[in-house]
C-alpha cells in the first residue's frame, strides 16, 4: 500500500493507493466470460437438440462431429450436459469474481480440454477437410490455452479490493483575525 498526501488551501489530503493489478483481473474476466459463454451455448445446443449438434456442430457450414463417427444421442446430450456444467462453474467465478474459484475454473478447463486437443491432434476424421482440421485444432487448443492463462495470470488476492475513499482534513479557520500588517 502506498499513502500520498496532496495539499490544498484548506488543508490536505490523505489518498491510501492498494497495489492491485487491475490488467489481470480484467484479463481474468474477460477470458471467464469467453468460457462461460461458448460452454452455455454448446451445452444448450447439444443438450436441446443433439441430432442438430450432431449433423452441424461448429456450424458456419462445418461438420466437425458427424465426420468422428455414428450419432449417438446419449453422448451428444451427455456433451452438452458437460459444458453447461462447465459453463455454470467458469459463469460463477466470474459472477463472484473471486480468483480462486476463477483458478478452479481455469484447471477444469485445463483438465479437460488437454486430452481432448490430444484426440483431435491424433485422430483425424477421413472426411474431414485440411482447413477444417485445422480449425478444430485451434478451436480445441482455445480451452486449455485459456485455461492456463486463467490459472497463471489470476491475480494474488482472493477479491478485487476497492481503494479506500480519500480522507480530507482541512485546518480550522479562525474567526475575526485580521493579516493586514
Amino acid at each position: 500500500m502506498r499513502i500520498s498526501l496532496r495539499g490544498n488551501g484548506d488543508g490536505f489530503q490523505v489518498r491510501m493507493h492498494l497495489e492491485v493489478n487491475r490488467r489481470r483481473w480484467l484479463a481474468m474476466q474477460i477470458m471467464l466470460g469467453v468460457l462461460a459463454a461458448q460452454a452455455v451455448i454448446i451445452g444448450l445446443w447439444a443438450v436441446i437438440a443433439p441430432m442438430s449438434f450432431y449433423d452441424s456442430f461448429p456450424g458456419f457450414g462445418m461438420h466437425w462431429v458427424s465426420v468422428d463417427g455414428p450419432y449417438n444421442h446419449h453422448l451428444a446430450a451427455d456433451v452438452g450436459a458437460f459444458f453447461l456444467a462447465m459453463g455454470v462453474m467458469t459463469a460463477a467465478a466470474l459472477w463472484y469474481r473471486d480468483s480462486m474459484l476463477g483458478r478452479l475454473a481455469g484447471l477444469g478447463w485445463l483438465v479437460f480440454g488437454v486430452p481432448h486437443f490430444l484426440y483431435h491432434a491424433l485422430h483425424r476424421p477421413a472426411d474431414l477437410g485440411g482447413a477444417s482440421f485445422t480449425l478444430s485444432l485451434i478451436g480445441a487448443l482455445v480451452l486449455p490455452a485459456l485455461g492456463l492463462a486463467i490459472i497463471l495470470l489470476a491475480p494474488r488476492e482472493r477479491t478485487q479490493i476497492t481503494e479506500p475513499a480519500p480522507i480530507n482534513v482541512r485546518f480550522p479557520r479562525r474567526k475575526g483575525t485580521s493579516t493586514g500588517r
